[in-house]
């Protein structure tokens, strides 16, 4: 199951890329899962993705960790933003 991957703000700059196309292993079906598999490609990942004040939208819209993914999916990962 292919999924599109897009990082916006500083986990773009972090990561060195605005977005990506991926194939998910089994039993990824879920934001968190897909969470998790980005993070275990390296040191690199773990840091800017295990943030605790991370934002998701799946498909354009906000979701939780539990939100479940399916093949064609766009899931956007994004810091909190503040504005003044």
């Amino acid at each position: 199951m292919q999924v599109k991957i897009l990082y916006f703000a500083s986990l773009r700059e972090a990561l060195g890329c605005a977005g990506e196309t991926v194939e998910l292993p089994p039993g990824v079906g879920d934001v968190g899962g897909l969470r998790k598999f980005l993070q275990a490609r390296g040191e690199a990942w773990q840091a800017p993705l295990g943030r605790g004040n991370l934002r998701f939208a799946v498909n354009q819209r906000m979701a939780g960790l539990e939100a479940p993914i399916g093949a064609g999916d766009e899931v956007a990962f994004f810091p909190p933003v503040t504005g003044g």
